[in-house]
């Protein structure tokens, strides 16, 4: 256990359950000040509770952007400052095909995964920037830098998250604030065990499916896997990145495999018209 965000303050929304309470965990082993955001209410109070001074539980829809700025603003009032958000609430959203996804399912997960990402940047970005400090995280998704690895809402709003970082750190990196996202691949988390095995609470079952598939053999993608990456993001050790996509995906968006690429073999050089060989 280190101190790599001691006297540091964050809030991680979605921080009940999955890959929020890992980071919860993690921030609070190293330090920080953590407000845990979220709607599932029993889990998240026990979460906190278990943590003792060092957190504090909010019940917060990230759709509705009063509920957003007020866990900001109430992180500013208990704690005294506001260093650090992860914002890694999310849902898997409308699932099906192009044509028969049904518009009201279409919105709300653009509501859920994008507009609320918005608003977490809006609201944090304030009082950082005030503070002339801070470092804002979203969870992208390796789905926001290729096609084809999530549902179509999932894919669109993932790909407006890496767009909105990118935009959002120009503007606030004069005042100090930094703003990066994690494009993470399915890693072991009661939303992806209930994708795979349809049971949330199956992660053992989730990380052997995810390890028969990774790139790296036998290595699942796990939820602190992601913690690590949202800590170095929210730490003093990255304090020169912004505005980028951090990948924690095994290698699969630079199209990485178990068996490697095509011409891993030393073949003579092809050359033009079925040529090969230099002589």
């Amino acid at each position: 256990m280190g101190q790599r965000l001691a006297n540091k303050v964050a809030v991680i929304t979605g921080g009940a359950s999955g890959i929020g309470a890992e980071s919860v965990r993690l921030f609070v082993s190293e330090g920080a000040k953590v407000v845990i955001a979220d709607l599932q209410d029993e889990a998240g109070a026990e979460l906190a509770e278990s943590l003792g001074d060092a957190a504090f539980y909010q019940h917060c829809d990230v759709t509705s952007e009063d509920q957003v700025a007020a866990i900001m603003e109430a992180a500013q009032s208990r704690f005294g400052r506001l260093d650090a958000v992860f914002h890694s609430a999310g849902i898997v959203g409308a699932v099906g095909p192009i044509a028969t996804t049904p518009a009201n399912e279409w919105q709300f997960s653009i509501d859920v995964l994008l507009t609320g990402t918005f608003y977490a940047m809006k609201h944090a970005s304030k009082i950082m920037a005030e503070q002339g400090s801070g470092s804002i995280i979203s969870m992208a998704s390796t789905a926001g830098i290729l096609g084809g690895l999530g549902p179509h809402a999932y894919t669109a709003a993932k790909h407006g998250v890496v767009g909105l970082t990118k935009s959002v750190a120009t503007e606030v990196a004069g005042k100090g604030v930094r703003v990066n996202c994690i494009a993470a691949a399915a890693m072991a988390t009661p939303m992806v065990a209930n994708v795979l095995t349809g049971d949330p609470n199956d992660i053992a079952g989730a990380e052997r499916l995810l390890a028969e598939g990774s790139p790296l053999r036998g290595r699942p993608g796990l939820a602190r896997d992601v913690a690590n990456a949202a800590l170095w993001l929210a730490s003093d050790d990255s304090g020169y990145t912004t505005g980028h996509t951090l990948t924690t995906d095994a290698g699969i968006t630079v199209g990485a495999t178990t068996d490697g690429p095509e011409f891993a073999e030393r073949q003579p050089i092809m050359r033009e018209a079925g040529k090969s060989g230099l002589d």
